[in-house]
């Protein structure tokens, strides 16, 4: 291009370092800028096809071969943790009530005498496999402050209320309803 040369769209004059026709736009093809001169057409439409085929070639391809036909979907359980399980307790003797005393403790099940120590054994035992000291069976008739009629699964014989409480949620986890209570002679 010369000094003063023209727009090749719309013949408006142009100087040497215009990239772009002040009038239409046109972008001006120059020499020694970046890059190619503009296309009249660009022919994208073909390229993008065959890479689009290629892509969904490539994608089905991977899909039959990680495929496995011969096989029916296996059902996996994933489950957590282990238990470590302590020896049997040895039996131990349950823990008796101590004479003319009036304390505190936890009750962790009243059976009805109706129906039999046997019951109120079993819970005694479990208390004890499970970890409470001083697990005992009192007889309710024999104690003024209970209600008679019961064999009362106890642990624990404390001074004083506070105590009682304190010990209580070690008991609530053996069992769960287990409530303070004070047993007088």
């Amino acid at each position: 291009m010369s000094a003063h040369d023209a727009c090749p769209r719309c013949d408006a004059a142009v100087v040497p370092s215009q990239e772009y026709c002040v009038e239409c736009g046109l972008r001006l093809p120059r020499t020694g800028r970046l890059g190619p001169a503009p296309l009249p057409e660009r022919h994208l439409a073909l390229p993008l096809l065959v890479t689009l085929a290629a892509a969904a070639a490539g994608a089905v391809g991977a899909i039959l071969l990680t495929r496995d036909a011969h096989s029916t979907p296996r059902l996996v359980v994933a489950t957590g943790g282990s238990v470590v399980a302590n020896a049997p307790a040895k039996a131990k003797a349950l823990a008796a009530w101590p004479e003319r005393t009036d304390a505190w403790t936890i009750v962790l099940a009243s059976i009805p005498k109706a129906q039999g120590r046997t019951p109120a054994k079993a819970i005694a035992d479990e208390a004890v496999q499970r970890g409470l000291a001083r697990v005992g069976i009192l007889d309710s008739n024999h104690y003024a402050s209970l209600h008679p009629g019961y064999w009362m699964v106890f642990t624990g014989v404390y001074e004083t209320q506070p105590d009682a409480n304190g010990a209580l949620q070690r008991a609530h986890a053996v069992v769960g309803t287990a409530r303070v209570q004070r047993v007088t002679g």
